[in-house]
């Protein structure tokens, strides 16, 4: 009903009556009002008057009913500790492919190896849980396409230089824009499910936290709409998942790669390396040439680039 009623809004572009409203949508006025009243309580600019209800100004809401094609798939929270520890009870319980939990703030929010992710308002924090046909040696293809989707994303929406610093950070003339973590359970040989966690600094001012982060608004100057953000993400990242697009992720990856060539130093659980940055493997492991000329895989770890 909220999604309709905005929809009309929307649509109309100027005053609506409530017996209009009452009679489009085949319900009573004081349904109507209380539905109103819990859309304003919601953050939505609807002015009410003698004659009726006017959106005066758009909202960057994220509820479910802001995504029509995936309202069934939406989980939002306007506070929550952190949106994969959600989704990955979602998971568990069975929820479908695809289904995405989205969170205003997160007051647990984290990275790779448990560093902390300010989400601060203005950002954009959500985690997608994918259940693809593969064999747990693949999953690694799911994060690399997530990445990818952003990283086209956010060149085609904003004209911006995106980057991706392996495994699947995004930045931009070297500032970190957004950040990824999995979270993989397989069955036997094959995968149960995939939680991509993302966070992208949006509307925020991230350098409150991090010297070396920026936001989209803080690179245009303006502020952009996350619901638009996420919605073309989603589209694309669901397209790269699909068919055999999966096979050829990484050589697509490397398109918009900012690592390889480069010296980096790999933070891991057990160790730190230094080297320079040659491939990425078969099975998404970075190739590190170190200072006597022999290479070493790393699975996983933070990577930094030594050369900036």
């Amino acid at each position: 009903m909220k999604k309709r009623i905005l929809e009309i809004l929307r649509t109309e572009r100027t005053v609506v009556s409530g017996e209009t409203l009452s009679v489009m949508l085949g319900v009573s006025r004081v349904s109507v009002w209380k539905h109103i009243t819990k859309l304003r309580e919601h953050g939505y600019h609807i002015e009410a008057n003698a004659k009726g209800y006017r959106l005066s100004e758009e909202t960057d809401a994220l509820f479910p009913w802001e995504f029509p094609k995936r309202a069934s798939q939406i989980h939002f929270f306007s506070e929550t500790g952190s949106t994969m520890d959600i989704a990955r009870d979602l998971a568990r319980q069975g929820c479908p492919d695809f289904t995405v939990v989205i969170a205003d703030r997160q007051t647990k929010g984290r990275g790779r190896l448990n560093r902390v992710w300010h989400s601060a308002d203005g950002g954009l924090y959500f985690t997608i849980v994918t259940r693809p046909l593969l064999p747990p040696v693949h999953s690694f293809r799911v994060c690399f396409a997530a990445s990818t989707a952003l990283a086209e994303t956010l060149r085609e929406l904003y004209k911006i230089d995106a980057g991706v610093k392996w495994p699947n950070d995004i930045l931009v003339d070297g500032h970190k824009l957004s950040g990824m973590l999995s979270e993989m359970e397989a069955e036997a040989d094959r995968v149960a499910y995939i939680a991509i966690g993302i966070g992208i600094n949006v509307n925020n001012d991230p350098h409150v936290y991090e010297a070396d982060a920026v936001s989209i608004s803080q690179l245009l100057g303006r502020k952009v709409s996350r619901k638009r953000l996420l919605t073309c993400f989603l589209d694309m990242f669901e397209t790269k998942l699909h068919g055999k697009a999966l096979d050829n992720i990484v050589a697509e990856w490397k398109r918009y790669t900012i690592t390889l060539n480069r010296a980096v130093k790999i933070v891991t659980i057990k160790e730190t390396l230094e080297g320079v940055a040659r491939d990425i493997d078969p099975t998404g492991a970075l190739v590190l040439e170190m200072a006597d000329g022999t290479t070493q895989k790393v699975v996983y770890g933070d990577c930094f680039i030594k050369d900036k």
